[in-house]
């Protein structure tokens, strides 16, 4: 007979109390209620264990039992495929978006700078984790990611939405590659179709026109002298800005009139030699009283230990009155536009400014580092700012290289 809601309520005879078709209610002498189904599979008895009754109910225990006799009924054993369920749940709780991301930047870590690797944490803390962070990597819909970065797009951050995402795809990838998620649920998420399309704005750079009234309005800037001495230096050697203010002390041979960056500070990730102009040489001089007790060369005025801030140089162009005419990375720009119109060798200037070789058959025979004549173009370069900051209109001729 089967059993009743009423029959369960009341009994009170240890033992096991049959529902039918292998199904019991086994009642221990101390109390306990337990639900059990008995099953045959593979020639051998097997039982399963579906929970403590009135936690569990009749109605409750039946459809875990038919589900059982369904599992039997298509060939498979019932019990093996609820430790598979509960390996994969166990495995998927551990494996969350934000713990096998977390991990992903660690491994990451080695080829991104420490300012790279804050900001790349940041965007993830800021704009996903919140959300979906918690929640297993396997079971976050493509639709939860294209969600997300259209919000970060929606509060006028496009550049942002699209690193993000391309962020998430690589933590997929990755993964998938360590065996922490099956398949990527990501592969179909294409930048281009997700976000909308948009107008590249350039970084606006100063033109050589202006520097007249600029170069005299920075050597009189009253600001830290940190930050002067910073910008004036990341002009002079036509570095990115993160580049310089990034910049160790031992990273300099002021003997030799040599900056070495490592491969870790390079965008490209590969070493670049700067050569420096006296009037480079005569900035760190100048800076050694100030900083030479620390690592950085252009450290924070308030945290020694870290470099002046992503925003300090634009920061200060907005208190010159250049707001909204020129960035620090814009003196890039403007380095090579003049040097291009003064006829150096535009080889020489790309390898100046760390560029990557686009053509790859040419990268591969065109190795040279053309140090000798950046020695010679960047001397120029200072002699030229210094020709413009006491007015001369006239570009002066290129050094013979």
């Amino acid at each position: 007979m089967p059993l009743t809601d009423a029959q369960l309520r009341n009994l009170t005879e240890p033992g096991k109390h049959s529902d039918g078709f292998g199904l019991y209610l086994e009642l221990t002498k101390a109390g306990g209620r337990y639900w059990r189904m008995k099953y045959r599979y593979g020639g051998k008895e097997k039982r399963l264990a579906f929970g403590v009754y009135p936690g569990v109910s009749l109605k409750d225990a039946r459809e875990l039992a038919t589900k059982a006799r369904q599992s039997l009924k298509d060939g498979s054993d019932p019990g093996e495929l609820r430790r598979v369920d509960k390996a994969k749940t166990a495995f998927e709780t551990v494996n969350t978006f934000e713990a096998v991301a977390r991990d992903w930047m660690k491994h990451q870590a080695a080829r991104w700078d420490t300012e790279t690797a804050g900001r790349i944490r940041a965007t993830l803390e800021n704009d996903i984790f919140k959300t979906l962070g918690s929640r297993p990597l396997a079971a976050i819909k493509p639709g939860e990611i294209m969600a997300a970065v259209k919000k970060i797009e929606a509060r006028g951050a496009a550049d942002q939405a699209g690193r993000v995402l391309q962020r998430v795809k690589a933590v997929y990838r990755w993964a998938v590659i360590h065996e922490r998620i099956e398949a990527n649920p990501m592969l179909d998420l294409v930048p281009s179709e997700v976000l909308k399309p948009r107008t590249v704005q350039h970084r606006a750079a100063m033109t050589d026109k202006e520097l007249p009234e600029f170069l005299p309005k920075l050597a009189a800037y009253e600001g830290d002298p940190t930050t002067v001495h910073g910008l004036r230096f990341m002009i002079l050697t036509a570095t990115r800005p993160g580049e310089t203010r990034g910049a160790l002390w031992t990273e300099f041979d002021l003997d030799a009139a040599l900056w070495v960056i490592p491969a870790e500070r390079m965008k490209m990730r590969t070493e670049h030699r700067v050569p420096l102009s006296a009037q480079a040489v005569e900035i760190l001089q100048f800076m050694k009283p100030l900083s030479g007790d620390c690592a950085l060369v252009f450290p924070s005025p308030v945290y020694r230990s870290k470099p002046l801030s992503e925003n300090t140089f634009n920061s200060a162009l907005a208190r010159m009155g250049y707001k909204y005419t020129a960035t620090a990375h814009g003196f890039r720009a403007l380095f090579s536009t003049v040097a291009n119109e003064c006829g150096w060798n535009p080889d020489v200037i790309e390898r100046q400014l760390a560029h990557k070789e686009a053509n790859e058959i040419r990268a591969a025979y065109h190795r040279s580092t053309y140090l000798k004549d950046r020695e010679r173009l960047m001397q120029w370069w200072a002699d030229y700012l210094d020709g413009r900051k006491a007015g001369n209109v006239i570009k002066m001729p290129q050094r013979a290289a």
